[in-house]
């Protein structure tokens, strides 16, 4: 079977503490005054400091295939919120390849790729365009997303006003609605209720029934056991397990280390 995800090599470099770049600045008396102080102390420090850089990913390879849901595993830092971001082409790699093959919709934050001056309604078909739909494929799904998400009363309101449960859910109901072949999901279910975990739970169920694709970041390891055949393990920025979800969590249990530095 043909991989519909497949990563080859894949790294990302990040910058820390880089040295400032000369550009033109007008200052006022008082803040060249302020500046002309603070000279000797600036230089000293910098004199110190390098351009350091940290691999948030390193040599990431892997296969998902369609109809599957991948669980990404590791504690904060680890880099899989890194890669779901290059994944969604919100990031490029420094280096590596990622193939996509299929329409792809993200939920990596609550409200990520929502207008917040739009209302729930516009930013739906907003949404929807932004993945390739037509207007007639975004309206017979519209009410089954709005009752989905329980906005009803609200779906004419700028998104701006809404709660975070409230964003989520319609996010959520968006990502999972309008029938991309790929859902990427970072932690949705770590800010819904219980109810609304297990509704998402079941759609998420129903999404990969239909064929398509789930990658999954939780640390809801019960969740990843519920969904998952398969798991990645990261730490550090790499691989370090990949297989049963069931052994990979396994050895995640064995070898947890929770003073990774998140990125």
């Amino acid at each position: 079977m043909k991989p519909i995800i497949k990563v080859e090599d894949i790294s990302k470099k990040f910058r820390i503490n880089p040295r400032e770049t000369s550009s033109i600045r007008y200052e006022t008396l008082r803040e060249s005054l302020t500046n002309l102080v603070r000279l000797p102390f600036t230089r000293n420090r910098k004199n110190g400091q390098r351009d350091d850089t940290v691999w948030a990913l390193k040599d990431v390879n892997f296969e998902v295939f369609p109809g599957e849901v991948m669980g990404i595993i590791g504690a904060n830092g680890a880099g899989k919120s890194t890669l779901l971001k290059v994944l969604s082409r919100i990031i490029e790699p420094t280096s590596g390849r990622v193939e996509l093959y299929g329409r792809v919709a993200s939920l990596l934050e609550v409200g990520t790729g929502f207008h917040p001056d739009l209302s729930g309604r516009e930013n739906v078909y907003l949404n929807g365009a932004i993945l390739g739909m037509k207007r007639r494929e975004i309206d017979e799904r519209f009410d089954e997303i709005v009752a989905f998400a329980e906005v009803e009363r609200f779906i004419d309101t700028a998104v701006k006003h809404y709660s975070s449960g409230m964003y989520l859910r319609l996010a959520f109901a968006v990502a999972a609605h309008l029938d991309p072949e790929i859902l990427i999901v970072d932690e949705v279910l770590a800010v819904g209720d219980a109810r609304f975990q297990k509704k998402c739970l079941g759609k998420m169920n129903d999404v990969t029934r239909s064929g398509r694709t789930v990658l999954l970041v939780t640390h809801g390891l019960a969740v990843v056991t519920q969904l998952c055949r398969r798991a990645i393990l990261f730490s550090g920025g790499r691989i370090v397990k990949m297989g049963p979800a069931a052994d990979v969590i396994d050895y995640y249990d064995a070898t947890l280390n929770p003073s990774q530095v998140e990125l």
